[in-house]
């Protein structure tokens, strides 16, 4: 009899540990959403450095319904010219395990139709995950550094880039409570950087109102 309660106690233990993992995981990937929605400006990077452009860098929760998964639309464009991106993407993050997520690099078909769909209420709202193409190797596995900050980057060169010449890319991403470090780089197959920032990444800082 004694035995058969410890047995039902360690079930117990088992269930209520497991649903508290899952539910700090859930927390996890939902606080890493958060600090990457919404709008990000390089203005001031770019003030003081003229290796740096102005850049404008959007971000918004997609397909909440989704449970599987957190969806963002993501557009990126010269702030002299927001209505033309030059980056168009959907990212899907996943917590791989405690502490580390991935971020899933998408494409879009005709992506210009979509430009400023971010300020929509329900972006690509026509659209669903299987309408996208997947951008293999391009991931970037982020990983929980302090309480308020992720870092992460993509692994080796498997991101293939035809981009100026370049055989693949690169990317190196900070994420804190302020803003975004992004640093993206192509490079050639003898490893030459052709094109992206040479210095550091791009400093985005988190845009309030109508900056």
């Amino acid at each position: 009899m004694r035995s058969k309660t410890v047995l039902l106690l360690l079930a117990i233990l088992l269930i209520t540990s497991s649903k508290s993992f899952s539910q700090i995981k859930s927390i996890d990937v939902n606080k890493l959403v958060t600090m990457m929605e919404g709008s990000f400006s390089s203005k001031e990077q770019s003030k003081s450095d003229s290796d740096y452009y102005d850049i404008r860098l959007h971000m918004k929760r997609i397909w909440p319904e989704i449970s599987s998964a957190y969806y963002l639309y993501v557009e990126q464009a010269v702030a002299s010219a927001q209505e033309k991106p030059y980056r168009q993407r959907v990212y899907r993050i996943t917590n791989t395990y405690e502490g580390r997520f991935e971020s899933a690099v998408y494409t879009l078909k005709d992506p210009l139709r979509f430009a400023g769909e971010w300020k929509k209420e329900n972006p690509l709202s026509d659209l669903t995950p299987d309408s996208l193409t997947s951008r293999e190797g391009c991931s970037v596995i982020l990983t929980l550094m302090n309480e308020d900050t992720y870092e992460g980057s993509t692994e080796g060169n498997n991101c293939e880039s035809d981009l100026r010449g370049a055989k693949y890319a690169t990317s190196e991403v900070k994420i804190s409570k302020d803003g975004i470090i992004s640093w993206d780089r192509g490079y050639d197959a003898e490893g030459k950087q052709v094109w992206g920032a040479e210095k550091g990444g791009y400093i985005f800082k988190r845009v309030i109102g109508n900056e």
